[in-house]
């Protein structure tokens, strides 16, 4: 089965590499006639984790399907699996940090759990940042790629960028603060994280509030207040934007029919899974696809 949308997996062009790499966007903006398969203009799906710093001009980049416009100074964080896509011109540059989830997993003790939460819980922030013109990130992401296209290689290397990496995300986690309500390690948080795992987990089992609120050993009430203090919206609400989006890229990466994703979702039938997407995003399954492709 060919997919209509790839799935964009991490390939450093380093050798020894461990899972991480920095590139400029305008080296990446001159691969795109290259491809045989698929160009970053076009959606796709990403097997790792992304930080794009936007050094000069100005453009949008599309993250789940929402473009974001972007000018100097602004900066996006994407998490595997999220769908991806740019839009070059030529006054754009910057760097694209990537990193996979392997690696990110090994340097979660060097990083405060909130910078963690903040940066890639795309389902409590947005994931774009606006860094001040007085802010001295971009002088990290300089060095992190002086160091990592340096000709000589050095056997500490590895730490260098694991440090520079911890560095860039406290910079980051320290700019996103001052830019979304500010997010304390409360019971409620451990909760909301601990129902987005169920739900993770669980989707095609249940679309109902009570069935993770069980399961959590709260009420629907308790889960209810807890949705609301930290992401604004019902446990439901939640829910069926988890699941819409779970369908959207479902539906846009892979030649998968309406019924065969009914059923994959957890629909007892498939006309009831039309009646809910529509419902969401006011298109039938089928007429997403077509209009977004």
């Amino acid at each position: 089965m060919q997919n209509d949308i790839p799935n964009i997996e991490f390939n450093a062009k380093k050798p020894n590499n461990s899972g991480i790499e920095i590139l400029t966007i305008e080296s990446l903006a001159s691969r795109k006639n290259l491809a045989k398969d698929h160009h970053p203009e076009k959606a796709h799906q990403v097997a790792f984790n992304m930080i794009v710093y936007y050094t000069e001009g100005e453009s949008q980049q599309l993250v789940d399907f929402v473009w974001h416009p972007v000018k100097k100074n602004t900066i996006i964080h994407i998490s595997k699996g999220q769908i991806n896509a740019f839009k070059f011109t030529k006054e754009l540059k910057g760097y694209i940090l990537l990193f996979t989830t392997s690696y990110l997993q090994k340097q979660i003790n060097t990083l405060p759990k909130n910078e963690i939460i903040r940066l890639f819980n795309t389902s409590l922030f947005s994931p774009i940042i606006q860094a001040p013109d007085d802010s001295n990130v971009l002088n990290y992401f300089d060095l992190f790629y002086e160091e990592y296209n340096s000709s000589k290689e050095d056997y500490n290397q590895e730490n260098t960028y694991k440090s520079l990496h911890s560095i860039i995300f406290s910079k980051l986690e320290r700019l996103k603060q001052y830019q979304t309500f500010y997010l304390k390690q409360t019971d409620k948080l451990e909760t909301f994280l601990q129902f987005k795992t169920l739900l993770e987990t669980y989707y095609k089992a249940s679309r109902n509030a009570d069935f993770y609120a069980d399961k959590l050993n709260i009420t629907y009430k308790h889960l209810n207040t807890i949705c609301k203090s930290t992401v604004g919206i019902t446990a439901k609400q939640f829910i069926d934007q988890f699941l819409v989006l779970e369908a959207k890229r479902l539906l846009i990466n892979s030649e998968i029919k309406s019924t065969e994703l009914a059923y994959k979702l957890g629909f007892e039938e498939p006309t009831n899974f039309v009646k809910y997407f529509k419902k969401h995003t006011e298109f039938t399954p089928n007429a997403f696809k077509k209009e977004y492709l």
